[in-house]
């Protein structure tokens, strides 16, 4: 779905992976973008700042943020400072300067694990996966009810949400603080829950970084990929420049005085072991390493319906995994 030409646009993280591509599309669709971010000055913490800008604005595209599962318990305080604190002040600017339309960059990761099937219960939302378990290898969820071994299902935006790290919980925050000025100000919000995004200018590896990134970086250096658990990690990868697409049509969607949330993903799950494989193929090696390591918060396979967004935004993904990667493995990184 289009908007019309010509709206003014604030795109908060403009400088950033994601933000610089919605920013060239806005641009080409005919609309007059300002770009927030922190890295050109502006904070979307500063009320003030933001007033200069959102002054006449039509609508805000807000993708900054604090991103990645972070490294430990120390990041909390920077998480909650700049996804949490950032958004409440964005928004209560939006609502002074009168601007009542919202796309807000969400993430899957509010879903925490995907959905499964237990052949005896049906539809289950298992619990954290065990320390004792992922020590011994045993990397797939469990059904709470029995114990039994789970099938992957396909999640929609209906899902219940269990957010299972710090980046999680402020994706969900932002979420909440969003549907809470839609219906305070009248105003139509947005939430895109990203799947796996990846793309040029993607961070290089840190300790932030995606999985496609690190990956990439290792390519690049010479090293193989060093791919946790089995590989056998279920994700729906993304290409930036449909997801930048995703935000250009968000911006004739939603409802006045409401929050309406859509999966942003290619409906086309692939597993962390096969992209790790596509991008070294296409690179020219080092072949990916399997290591049996794992992260505690990270979930294990998280597949997504994009039918929503399809039907209602009219946005279907256009880059096929095996073209998206092929490019990817040796387009510049940020």
């Amino acid at each position: 779905m289009a908007y019309r030409r010509g709206v003014k646009v604030v795109l908060t993280g403009a400088a950033g992976f994601i933000g610089s591509h919605v920013a060239e599309i806005l641009a080409e669709a005919g609309h007059e973008v300002t770009g927030v971010d922190v890295r050109t000055g502006l904070d979307v913490r500063d009320r003030d700042g933001l007033g200069r800008v959102l002054a006449g604005a039509d609508a805000v595209v807000h993708q900054a943020a604090k991103v990645g599962l972070g490294v430990n318990v120390a990041d909390l305080p920077d998480y909650a400072s700049v996804n949490v604190y950032g958004t409440a002040v964005l928004l209560a600017a939006m609502a002074e300067h009168g601007v009542a339309r919202l796309v807000l960059a969400s993430s899957m990761v509010v879903y925490g694990e995907g959905a499964y099937d237990c052949a005896e219960h049906g539809g289950v939302r298992p619990g954290p996966r065990l320390t004792a378990d992922l020590e011994r290898g045993r990397f797939e969820p469990r059904c709470p009810r029995c114990g039994s071994e789970l099938a992957r299902a396909t999640i929609d935006e209906g899902a219940p949400l269990d957010p299972r790290n710090a980046y999680a919980t402020t994706k969900l925050a932002q979420e909440h603080l969003a549907a809470n000025w839609a219906r305070e100000s009248g105003g139509s919000a947005v939430a895109l829950r990203y799947h796996n995004v990846y793309g040029p200018r993607m961070p290089r590896d840190t300790p932030y970084s995606g999985v496609a990134a690190i990956f990439r970086s290792a390519l690049a250096a010479g090293r193989p990929p060093r791919v946790f658990e089995d590989g056998g990690q279920m994700r729906d990868f993304v290409e930036v420049r449909d997801v930048a697409r995703a935000n250009l049509a968000a911006l004739g969607g939603g409802r006045p005085g409401c929050l309406t949330a859509y999966n942003i993903a290619s409906g086309v799950p692939h597993s962390v072991g096969e992209m790790a494989a596509e991008l070294a193929a296409a690179h020219g090696g080092p072949e990916p390493v399997t290591t049996g390591e794992y992260r505690l918060g990270d979930v294990r396979h998280i597949v997504a319906s994009p039918e929503l967004a399809r039907r209602q935004l009219g946005f279907v993904a256009e880059i096929p995994f095996a073209q998206g990667m092929k490019e990817f493995a040796t387009a510049p990184l940020g």
